[in-house]
């Protein structure tokens, strides 16, 4: 007999607390080799923990949503060796799996991998594949049995408004898979009395992981940075033509072109007249720092959130370049395949909406970042010229700025300047 313990991994960069944002099991579980016994959390890297032995759990230690230190103690199993000896609790290290990695991750760890847009470690040996479990008849578990599930598994049940414990699994130690929950959906039907039915439920969910620290960063930008924000609307009559057109006539392997590249590169020829708004401002030190290169951020909606993906040296791609590395990171951060480094590192940021862009927005700044450019949805709206109305595609840019280091003046020229290459779109073919 031994007690094996379990601590919370060191996960790198200095990080010396991590968050447990979901427990798989319970005190007095047994638990086999390879079953998933939690997940926990640091900055946007997401760690799922596997028992190394089999044995009966004895302790678990913080709640979910709680902030654990590295090398604290967080689960402790009763487990019998063949000498009576116990032993030392591996190490777990996030690391972005290779391709040849992932090949020999089991179907459902590699899924995980994909969905969680962070680094994830491999679990189990390779096992053969499954078919999924039909649709069982309604009945749930043996009381105190609790379903075993991937984070993003069980995103997708609460989503749907399924309850695991009606699902069985056909994973190691019955751990409920994607394919499953396939089959449970497409196998359940309910009568539905009445178009109009009164809903008096009320849910409480806790804000952990992911949407935790973008909820962290938003609060701690918005406290810190006085925002100014300026709109101005732009004639994209113009470059719409020219985009349309462009894209009739691309060449074998250029990209198809969106608004963004050709916004992008209105930034990097306005931050050549304005520099300082690529920048970064280290309010704790009083220090600006300016930096030549235009690292644009781009806001990436994904399922587990939005996160900003990094197109690096704006100022040394065309069109094309921009738009083929956009469409690189963008594709990444949503298959979950985009590395910490892609998402870091930007010095002033895209933000769009795309179609459901609206009529105005007020962005919020990526701290330390001093500018942010948001970018409304392009509508046919009048406008009066030469003595007429004509029928225009007009689009907002709706801009933040930091009030301590921009100045009202400064804000209104730099997004003129962007409005100006646009409603000229030519000029974004010259050089600087």
């Amino acid at each position: 007999m031994g007690i094996h313990t379990i601590k919370m991994p060191d996960v790198g960069e200095g990080i010396t607390e991590a968050e447990i944002v979901e427990w798989n099991v319970s005190v007095g579980d047994l638990v086999r080799e390879d079953q998933l016994l939690a997940a926990v959390m640091t900055d946007k890297a997401t760690v799922e923990i596997p028992s190394p032995v089999e044995g009966k759990i004895l302790t678990i230690d913080g709640e979910v949503g709680a902030m654990t230190a590295v090398g604290a103690t967080i689960i402790t199993i009763n487990v019998e060796n063949g000498d009576g000896s116990v032993e030392e609790a591996p190490s777990l290290q996030p690391a972005k799996a290779s391709e040849t990695d992932q090949e020999k991750m089991p179907p459902e760890t590699r899924q995980d991998v994909a969905e969680n847009v962070k680094p994830s470690v491999p679990m189990s040996p390779p096992v053969e594949a499954r078919t999924p479990m039909a649709a069982p008849s309604g009945a749930p578990r043996p009381e105190g049995e609790r379903p075993i599930a991937a984070p993003s598994v069980r995103k997708r049940a609460r989503d749907a408004g399924i309850e695991l414990v009606y699902v069985r699994g056909s994973g190691p130690a019955g751990r409920i898979l994607h394919e499953d929950l396939d089959a449970y959906i497409a196998g359940k039907s309910e009568p539905v009395s009445s178009a109009f039915q009164p809903n008096n439920t009320i849910t409480e969910t806790k804000v952990i992981g992911l949407r935790r620290k973008i909820a962290e960063r938003m609060q701690d930008a918005k406290a810190r940075i006085p925002h100014i924000t300026y709109v101005d609307e732009v004639d994209m009559t113009e470059l719409e033509d020219l985009r349309q057109h462009l894209n009739i006539q691309r060449q074998e392997g250029q990209p198809k072109l969106t608004l963004l590249p050709f916004i992008m590169r209105a930034m990097v020829k306005a931050l050549k007249a304005y520099p300082k708004l690529s920048a970064h401002f280290e309010d704790d030190a009083g220090i600006l720092r300016q930096f030549g290169a235009a690292h644009i951020g781009m806001a990436v909606q994904t399922a587990n959130g939005l996160v900003v993906a990094v197109v690096r040296n704006a100022e040394a791609r065309d069109i094309w370049n921009i738009a083929s590395e956009a469409q690189r990171l963008a594709d990444a951060a949503r298959d979950g395949t985009i590395t910490r480094e892609e998402l870091t590192g930007s010095t002033i940021t895209l933000s769009s909406l795309g179609s459901m862009g609206g009529i105005v927005s007020t962005p919020v700044i990526n701290s330390p970042e001093v500018a942010v450019v948001g970018v409304n949805k392009i509508a046919m709206r009048p406008v009066y010229q030469d003595g007429a109305f004509v029928p225009r595609k007009m689009m907002n840019l709706s801009s933040s700025f930091d009030h301590r280091i921009v100045d009202g003046w400064d804000a209104a020229e730099f997004i003129q300047h962007i409005r100006g290459s646009l409603e000229t779109p030519a000029t974004l073919f010259m050089e600087p």
